[in-house]
């Protein structure tokens, strides 16, 4: 269920799909890199500023889907504009921090972006680039990410399939929003 909070700034509307707790899981695969599954938890929230903060933390996944390490963290920001075009401010924990431009898609819940500035630290890996598609999926959030370096050519490393965790806070305010009059059995509610 798409919910739009009274106190998201109006510029933001046309996100308010990615608002919310997502937890799920994907697949990493980079040369150079560990092949392996990866559980993920990501936040997209907001203040009533004109854009939405962004945090993910993903982890290593053994066989029996238990966490093994950390993979990657990053936080960021996205805004949007009256085109559509999407930014997104991105840092992440190996010291990498990217700025995204693309746009949201005409008639559907997804985002393609794309890097248009990269700076590394020192303790940075290799890393010139990359694009990701977001979208909005049967209440599902999915992405996939591409990345490139200076010896490997632009290519899908990272994919997900993210559910919307549910929280007790949300519950309570779904049942603060039935109608009073709603029969006790439930059943007429259906009819």
């Amino acid at each position: 269920m798409i919910e739009i909070p009274s106190d998201l700034h109006k510029d933001l509307v046309p996100l308010v799909f990615l608002l919310g707790n997502w937890a799920g899981a994907g697949v990493h695969d980079f040369p150079g890199s560990e092949k392996c599954n990866f559980g993920q938890e990501v936040t997209f929230s907001h203040d009533g500023r004109d854009f939405l903060e962004y945090q993910s933390h993903t982890w290593v996944l053994d066989n029996d889907g238990n966490k093994v390490r950390p993979l990657e963290s990053e936080h960021g920001f996205w805004r949007v504009d009256a085109d559509r075009k999407v930014e997104v401010t991105m840092v992440r924990d190996d010291g990498v921090v990217e700025i995204w431009y693309g746009e949201l898609a005409k008639q559907k819940p997804q985002i393609d972006i794309v890097t248009d500035a990269v700076a590394r630290t020192a303790a940075s890996g290799p890393y010139s680039g990359g694009k990701r598609l977001y979208g909005y999926v049967n209440s599902d959030l999915m992405w996939v990410g591409e990345k490139q370096t200076p010896e490997v050519e632009l290519r899908p490393y990272m994919s997900a399939h993210l559910k919307k965790v549910v929280t007790p806070e949300d519950v309570e305010r779904w049942a603060k929003a039935l109608p009073d009059d709603m029969p006790d059995d439930g059943i007429a509610f259906f009819k």
